[in-house]
């Protein structure tokens, strides 16, 4: 079965702790620290695999966690760096934080590979703690803590043109005439269970990709029938070609289907209903002549003025498919190229850096010091060098109410904040 959706738990490797240890050598009677740093914990990395096209591997297995960091080591000995977890996926992929519904990473584009959770970073060993007036420090920075998200995973095909309308019209007939594709063809409806993809090749090199989206129903912006499992599909066709079966051959009124179709796309994503839409009004052999009944001068009439342009077509003949094939390379080429991506919404390093964890702030040796599980944290994913960094650091500080509890111990301008590696003189 085609799979286009699966929900993983992925969680980053842990950083190595740092170590506390101090030379023992002959005639070295007080050696001073040498504790070796922690190793950096996995990444979760997402990849583009070209050879995929289904997300079935992550139907049977839904976990997956990278190595943490080794801890360091006497004699300053540096713990080994934990590997990668790189998780392959179709292109077309977009990974969405599961309880949101915030993208995370669309793997489309010249997004190939995409960092979503980082390691821990590997914490200090008792080495660099050492200062003038402690000089056997018996303390060692434990490695920073892992990620974890649950997260969703959502193909969507990526495709110039869709195709579009009610089960049954011709669509699957339609594709197979005019692109490589050999879609599975018959008189049920739903015969068509999966996107299937072709390329339409044209003269001169105006070739374009086109999906053939099932069959939609009534109600399938809401989730009837398959509705949602198809309607992701189009989100990033930048044309639709709505083929509508304009002989009525299964009793239904050609005007009437496109308007309902069309309610269902607005109903889902507004922005969809209003990209540029061509009909092609399919089935022109299985129209009986009748002057005073024409079904494609209704078409024209009802929707030429809306500025849909119709195209009558025989997916069975080929009649009429040339001339709507140009059109379209000709509205194409004056869209953008770009294809549609999907913009990051969600970002773990801040998002997951507000987890409720304790911290204390106590007075040592005429000095604030502030640590906590929360504090390492902040540290491990902040890069306290740059200006957005320490912009960060401050807001940090503020929201966490670590500022009013430094303020409430009594703290003065000039007096000296530890945290873990990080030394600082307070100033408001």
């Amino acid at each position: 079965m085609f799979a286009d959706r699966a929900k993983i738990f992925i969680r980053s490797g842990k950083g190595g702790d740092g170590h506390v240890s101090f030379r023992r050598e002959l005639y070295v009677p007080n050696g001073g620290p040498d504790g070796g740093d922690g190793g950096r914990g996995g990444d979760v990395i997402f990849e583009v695999d070209e050879g995929l096209n289904t997300l079935q591997d992550y139907r049977h297995r839904r976990k997956y966690a990278a190595k943490d960091g080794e801890q360091g080591g006497k004699r300053r000995c540096h713990g080994k760096d934990a590997e990668d977890i790189v998780l392959k996926v179709p292109e077309g992929t977009v990974v969405k934080e599961a309880e949101s519904g915030k993208v995370i990473a669309d793997m489309s584009g010249d997004n190939r590979r995409q960092v979503i959770l980082k390691g821990g970073r590997g914490g200090l060993g008792n080495q660099h703690f050492a200062t003038s007036t402690m000089q056997i420090p018996k303390y060692a920075q434990p490695g920073q803590p892992s990620q974890e998200l649950w997260v969703n995973l959502e193909l969507k095909v990526i495709a110039d043109v869709g195709l579009v309308g009610f089960p049954n019209v011709g669509k699957s007939t339609f594709l197979s005439r005019v692109t490589n594709a050999q879609p599975k063809i018959a008189n049920y409806h739903f015969t068509t269970l999966n996107p299937n993809l072709g390329v339409v090749d044209l003269p001169d090199g105006r070739g374009f990709v086109i999906a053939d989206i099932p069959g939609l129903i009534e109600g399938a912006s809401e989730g009837v029938g398959l509705g949602h499992e198809f309607l992701r599909h189009i989100e990033r066709t930048k044309l639709m070609i709505h083929v509508v079966d304009a002989a009525g051959t299964e009793g239904r009124d050609p005007v009437d289907d496109i308007y309902k179709i069309n309610a269902e796309l607005k109903a889902y994503n507004a922005d969809i209903a209003n990209r540029p839409q061509v009909i092609a009004a399919n089935k022109i052999d299985a129209i009986y002549s009748d002057p005073e009944n024409d079904p494609i001068k209704r078409l024209k009439d009802e929707f030429e003025p809306q500025g849909y342009k119709v195209f009558p077509i025989s997916g069975v003949t080929g009649e009429g498919l040339n001339e709507l094939l140009y059109y379209v390379s000709d509205q194409l080429k004056d869209l953008d190229a770009a294809p549609i991506v999907f913009e990051q919404e969600y970002f773990p390093e801040d998002e997951l850096i507000y987890v409720d964890l304790p911290y204390t702030v106590e007075k040592e040796d005429g000095m604030y010091v502030v640590e906590g599980p929360k504090i390492e944290k902040m540290l491990g994913y902040t890069n306290l060098d740059s200006e957005k960094g320490f912009a960060f650091f401050q807001k940090f500080l503020k929201d966490t109410g670590i500022l009013k509890e430094l303020e409430d111990a009594g703290i003065e301008e000039g007096d000296t904040v530890r945290m873990y590696g990080l030394q600082f003189d307070y100033y408001k």
